[in-house]
């Protein structure tokens, strides 16, 4: 089903509306599980594990997704749900408690542990919230314990970092109410965070906290002088568990590209009242030198056509960027959800005249694909080989997730993971 919805909110006031509505689609979908946000989580919170409660099959996808070598020590793991756990001839909390004392026993470094449930786990109904509570209970202080949902029965698999961060939320420290503090959301490749914390000293912005931590000791704290800035475009939920702690979120493109980071870093920048000379002089020369890392990619990009399915929620920042700093041209921008609170100021970055569709109906957007040939589709690992076959080349939108894309430094290996493919094609054509 396809339903035609106006662009509220973009326009300005007395604006005609936005000529081209966003289609919202609700069909057959094409996804990924949120467990599989796991693989970068597990590696930003050092001290942390993932026990996914779910099947064989939750660990298969994990282990290949992972691609864990077998001397390989990672932090998750799979508690299998057997067919007597489903039959009922088992008591499953029983021996989920067994199982989390065998692993506590063999990991003494296990500070965080989060219970992660699964299609298989919330089919039977497995209360893993109360078993968190529990389990905290028992192994208190030493460790503490969360639980979180990375089904994909209804959601797609960035949604797996939100729902892992929402649940952080409400053991944050309360922030000291005197002084304002900043809070970035978002897991950031390390480099890419402390790149972010340089350019918020040298712009005289203190109290500066990200969200999740490197370590389950080092959560920063959260309170009603907190201003909090989205890093990653999926986290609704976590925004929604701040601003229930009191924290006000500073609407903002996402930092991707010279212009986007800049937007982003300004937003911050007038909270904090920084003059414009003082911002410039920070940002001017990261900027410049990010617009110069662009040029070498726009032979192979610019004029080039773009179509993006809906997969990860970066679709829209991506678009932003393809379009204003290399000059694609955009067919279509499809996205999973759309939140129109945190994407005004990417869509009103856009322009009216962008096509824009929430939701999916993989049917019906192959259709449209196909009838307007991109150069490039973003979309997920289950339609790129179709696509791939058909002659039109793709970019596996879980790529621009894996690898850090964020910042003025950033700005040119995120141009390079869309223009390789093309330069591929060309190496290849005969």
């Amino acid at each position: 089903m396809t339903t035609l919805l106006p662009r509220a909110g973009v326009s300005k006031p007395g604006e005609v509306p936005a000529s081209a509505p966003i289609l919202r689609e609700r069909g057959q979908r094409e996804v990924f599980c949120g467990l599989t946000s796991i693989m970068w989580l597990h590696r930003k919170i050092q001290d942390a594990f993932f026990l996914i409660v779910g099947s064989r099959t939750c660990a298969h996808l994990m282990q290949s997704a992972a691609g864990v070598m077998i001397f390989a020590e990672p932090r998750f793991a799979t508690a299998i749900i057997e067919e007597r756990d489903l039959a009922g001839m088992a008591d499953m909390n029983d021996e989920l408690q067994r199982t989390v004392a065998r692993l506590l026993e063999r990991r003494p470094d296990i500070r965080l542990l989060f219970l992660v449930g699964s299609c298989p786990s919330e089919v039977i109904k497995l209360d893993l919230g109360r078993a968190a509570e529990r389990l905290s209970q028992v192994h208190a202080p030493h460790v503490r314990i969360l639980n979180y949902s990375g089904s994909g029965i209804e959601t797609t698999f960035t949604q797996g970092e939100d729902a892992c961060l929402a649940s952080l939320v409400p053991g944050l420290p309360e922030a000291a109410p005197e002084a304002p503090s900043l809070l970035v959301v978002g897991a950031l490749a390390d480099v890419v965070e402390d790149q972010f914390a340089r350019l918020f000293e040298q712009l005289g912005i203190a109290n500066v906290g990200f969200l999740p931590g490197r370590k389950s000791g080092e959560m920063p704290s959260v309170g009603p002088n907190t201003r909090f800035m989205l890093a990653q475009p999926w986290l609704k939920d976590t925004a929604r568990a701040l601003e229930g702690r009191g924290a006000v979120h500073l609407p903002a493109p996402f930092p991707l590209g010279a212009e986007g980071t800049t937007a982003w870093l300004k937003a911050a920048a007038d909270a904090w009242g920084i003059s414009p000379a003082r911002f410039a002089s920070v940002t001017d020369m990261p900027r410049a030198r990010a617009t110069r890392s662009l040029q070498r990619y726009l032979p192979e990009l610019s004029g080039k056509s773009l179509f993006c399915f809906p997969d990860s929620q970066i679709e829209i920042p991506l678009a932003r960027f393809l379009s204003r700093e290399v000059g694609m041209t955009l067919c279509e921008v499809g996205t999973p959800y759309l939140h129109s609170a945190h994407m005004r100021p990417e869509l009103d970055l856009l322009g009216p005249d962008v096509q824009i569709s929430e939701g999916q109906d993989v049917d019906r957007q192959l259709d449209r694909c196909r009838a307007v040939r991109p150069d490039v589709s973003v979309c997920g690992m289950g339609l790129a080989n179709p696509l791939e076959r058909e002659g039109l080349t793709t970019k596996w939108s879980i790529e621009l997730v894996f690898t850090p894309i964020q910042g003025y430094d950033q700005a040119g290996d995120l141009a390079e993971l869309i223009a390789r493919p093309l330069m591929r094609k060309g190496r290849l054509a005969v």
